[in-house]
């Protein structure tokens, strides 16, 4: 095409040929460039999320289905980071209605920011889902609150760089798994996930900014809960 173009543009006598080659090759670089400013601003959907420097990848494999990145952000303490967390599950949801309502399996992975004792976070888990239940509906859930708090128990503290994932897989429960490694037999009660998904997106979360960013919004400076 160049060569052509610039074959027109001598014949013509408006440039001399090699100066319109040159001009052609340098149309043709810009022409790369923007190709490649449109491919990297269609890249986040594809590449790791980097949430408070902890990188979220934008699939995970569970049960035998791929899991996608709904959203990630930080939660804060005041203004102490205290931990990042990324809900996967089989396709996005832009409201918590459809996230609780999404059907198969899911994902809550958390990397800790700070050391915190485990029973205290643990304590702070379990309030967080009575504050976002009914009495009815957190009482199908004590069971696997309870095996919950005993995992918290025998960690004792989480450092600063431990993470842990709770892995809701239908017909089989919930795992809890610290730094990759579960921890004990799944939780059976479906609605123990479905409690402990509500710390976040319930109508009292943890934190407001952090429930925007699960979703997949923008998230806004807001500072609430536990």
């Amino acid at each position: 095409m160049c060569r052509s173009l610039a074959a027109a543009i001598a014949l013509r006598g408006h440039l001399h040929g090699r100066l319109a080659v040159s001009l052609c090759h340098q149309f043709a670089v810009r022409r790369s460039i923007a190709l490649a400013v449109l491919l990297a601003a269609a890249a986040p959907a594809f590449a790791e999320a980097l949430v408070g420097g902890v990188k979220y990848t934008p699939t995970v494999p569970l049960a035998g289905q791929e899991l996608v990145l709904n959203g990630a952000g930080v939660r804060y303490k005041f203004v102490v980071k205290v931990y990042t967390a990324g809900l996967y599950m089989t396709h996005k949801a832009a409201t918590a209605e459809q996230a609780l309502a999404t059907p198969g399996p899911k994902r809550v992975h958390i990397v800790m920011l700070r050391d915190i004792d485990a029973n205290e976070l643990g304590r702070l888990f379990t309030r967080g889902m009575q504050d976002n239940a009914s009495k009815e509906d957190f009482s199908k859930s004590i069971p696997g609150t309870i095996k919950m708090a005993d995992i918290f128990s025998s960690r004792k503290k989480l450092n600063a760089g431990d993470s842990f994932s709770v892995d809701f897989v239908p017909g089989q429960g919930t795992t809890v798994l610290v730094n990759g490694k579960a921890t004990a037999e799944p939780i059976k009660e479906p609605e123990f996930f479905t409690a402990l998904l509500r710390i976040w997106l319930g109508p009292n979360p943890a934190d407001g900014a952090l429930k925007d960013a699960l979703l997949g919004h923008e998230a806004k400076p807001v500072a609430t809960g536990q």
